[in-house]
């Protein structure tokens, strides 16, 4: 039997851009319900629903990130600049949330390129 977090309202949208003398360069995605159950439990395990994102920095030249998340009848939105490396996240005003984070991205990214990658190497029959 499904949880009622499983069987609830699902949507994730992260995006990471900036605008530059190439114009504007960027990555986004999106999952929806009847796409994911292996990314809803990456969400679940990464504790991001409990974060906040007013001590993380702000948006700035270097580019933008941003991640929406709903699950079931939780809608967070969290908006903080280009994180180049662990260096940045341990000097920011809130290390752990922005860790947390950090991590997410980096797991949902690996997850993205992982099926893109497995699209393409399907032979066809």
């Amino acid at each position: 039997m499904a949880s009622e977090e499983e069987s609830g309202e699902f949507y994730l949208r992260y995006y990471v851009g900036h605008k530059g003398k190439f114009g504007h360069e960027f990555l986004e995605f999106e999952f929806r319900p009847d796409v994911l159950r292996e990314c809803r439990r990456i969400i679940s395990d990464s504790k991001i629903m409990k974060e906040d994102d007013n001590n993380w920095p702000e948006p700035d030249r270097v580019g933008r990130q941003e991640l929406e998340i709903v699950m079931g009848n939780e809608h967070i939105s969290f908006t903080t600049s280009k994180i180049g490396s662990l260096v940045d996240v341990q000097s920011s005003a809130d290390p752990e949330g922005l860790r947390i984070f950090y991590y997410l991205v980096q797991d949902l990214k690996c997850f993205v390129f992982s099926l893109i990658s497995l699209h393409f190497k399907i032979k066809p029959i």
